[in-house]
């Protein structure tokens, strides 16, 4: 007859749940992973096969209880890496998003917005279109799977069962959000510059001929100028977006190995 000590039950419960809780950490806030418009049961049910996957590989030597106060403190440790890792990689998209909002705000189309599921919120439909661009630049060049393969990784530089994680990698992780400006300004730094010279075009041509109607003839050039500088910048925003993205792999990396310092 089939039996199993307490001891075995323990260990095989730990090594599930706390692995399975890695993982839901970064379902919630990876791109594409942490959408509302992926199922929630299919996340749950993706996240227990992921984590059955890996378990044979799992070399963990459980001395808590899940259900102990350690054992808690662990599983809440390892939904917070999920999560940062996660993060790392949706400062990119959030980046990308700025460049939109402020492309489409000098474009004059502050107004055109709609639900994005993404955000949750409102989004001007310039940002929305870069935010599918990257995603499906993010998933052509299969850096979804390096992702992934980062994340699997940490689980070796990071172990299981460890308490305490470094204050300095969540500090890290703060100022890495701070390139959401930095990327979001220089994707839209060429539009943002030919669209504030054609306002100041409008501005003189008004000044110099006052009958002329600013907002009936202002609206329609500046769109139709930010239109136009997108359709130029389109061919020359693939290398900059895999740059970013392939810069926010290696944050990960150095994430998992700061985590674990």
């Amino acid at each position: 007859m089939f039996q199993i000590s307490s001891q075995e039950l323990i260990t095989l419960v730990a090594t599930f749940i706390w692995p399975f809780s890695r993982i839901l950490g970064l379902f919630s806030s990876a791109p594409l992973l942490s959408q509302n418009s992926f199922p929630v049961t299919t996340r749950i049910g993706l996240a227990i096969a992921m984590t059955i996957l890996i378990m044979p590989d799992m070399s963990l030597t459980v001395t808590k209880d899940p259900l102990s106060m350690d054992g808690l403190l662990i599983l809440i440790n390892q939904f917070l890496i999920g999560i940062s890792i996660g993060f790392v990689m949706r400062v990119i998209f959030a980046a990308i998003e700025m460049a939109g909002e402020l492309i489409g705000v000098s474009m004059g189309l502050g107004f055109a917005t709609f639900y994005n599921p993404q955000t949750q919120g409102q989004t001007i439909v310039i940002s929305q279109f870069l935010s599918l661009l990257a995603l499906a630049i993010f998933l052509s060049t299969n850096l979804h799977l390096v992702m992934l393969e980062s994340f699997f990784d940490s689980f070796k530089t990071i172990p299981i069962n460890q308490i305490s994680l470094a204050p300095v990698a969540f500090r890290d992780l703060a100022y890495w959000g701070s390139n959401i400006f930095s990327i979001g300004l220089q994707l839209s730094l060429p539009i943002v510059t030919t669209l504030l010279i054609a306002n100041i075009a409008l501005g003189i041509l008004t000044k110099a001929a006052p009958q002329l109607n600013l907002f009936g003839i202002g609206f329609p050039i500046t769109i139709g100028v930010g239109f136009l500088m997108l359709s130029i910048n389109m061919p020359y925003w693939s290398s900059p977006i895999i740059n970013s993205l392939d810069m926010g792999i290696q944050m990960i990396r150095q994430a998992t190995a700061t985590l674990a310092t």
